[in-house]
């Protein structure tokens, strides 16, 4: 019996702002624990967006594939999908739709949000895949793209992590896009307008499994890492 409670994480943003970049599991490995989560692909390729059970990857020149199970990832996030319709949203942009979710949910707890339907003025950004030996995440979060679409349908995904445990992940909002026609989607900047039907999950435990396996992690001195500001300006840029 799948556990819709728990959210599950490989690896941390805080280890990727000195490089730690290198795929420590592999996508496959991921769907083991949910069907529908985010994530990015090894050296920061691209920006992963996960429905259905499917891993989709929107790489760094826009290109949008079904990630192989064998690719691996230095983080992910990752649930079994059980939304509670919180019923329609209109013409909402990114800001709006977070205060409004929040309006009537705790910030204290892990949660996703599900939006499926039609966004207007939607900025994606993807990163261009890095190769060892890695630049740290400021580095290579400086060599993206920014993609661009004024109407289109698709699923935008979010989770939310309270601020208490930034650093784990991104605190507070961290949203992905994938068009229904599957061209088009990424780490999402901006949203002009949503407009569709509003899912919202609460999870009480967060599974957070880290690459005990990999050297270069384990050996790693974090303490000299200025690791909150440098993934606000990642996730932000």
């Amino acid at each position: 019996m799948v556990k819709t409670n728990v959210l599950y994480q490989h690896g941390t943003l805080a280890l990727l702002v000195p490089g730690l970049l290198k795929g420590t599991l592999t996508s496959g490995g991921l769907l083991e624990h949910g069907d529908t989560g985010i994530g990015t692909g090894e050296g920061l390729d691209g920006e992963l967006i996960i429905l259905n059970g499917v891993v989709y990857q929107v790489r760094g020149n826009g290109e949008v594939r079904v990630m192989p199970k064998q690719d691996t990832i230095p983080f992910g996030n990752i649930h079994w999908a059980d939304y509670q319709s919180l019923g329609n949203v209109a013409d909402l942009e990114l800001d709006q739709l977070g205060k409004h979710i929040l309006k009537g949910h705790s910030a204290n707890t892990f949660f996703s949000v599900e939006v499926k339907g039609t966004f207007e003025n939607v900025t994606t950004r993807a990163v261009i895949k890095s190769n060892p030996p890695y630049k740290t995440l400021a580095q290579t979060a400086d060599d993206q793209r920014v993609f661009q679409a004024d109407i289109i349908e698709g699923t935008l995904l979010g989770y939310f992590m309270p601020t208490l445990y930034a650093g784990a992940a991104v605190g507070g909002f961290h949203w992905h896009f994938l068009s229904d026609d599957h061209t088009f989607g990424g780490h999402v900047l901006a949203v002009g307008g949503a407009t569709g039907a509003l899912g919202f999950q609460q999870f009480d435990s967060l599974d957070l499994h880290l690459p005990t396996n990999d050297a270069d992690f384990m050996n790693h001195d974090f303490s000299q890492d200025d690791i909150l500001s440098v993934i606000e300006k990642a996730e932000q840029f």
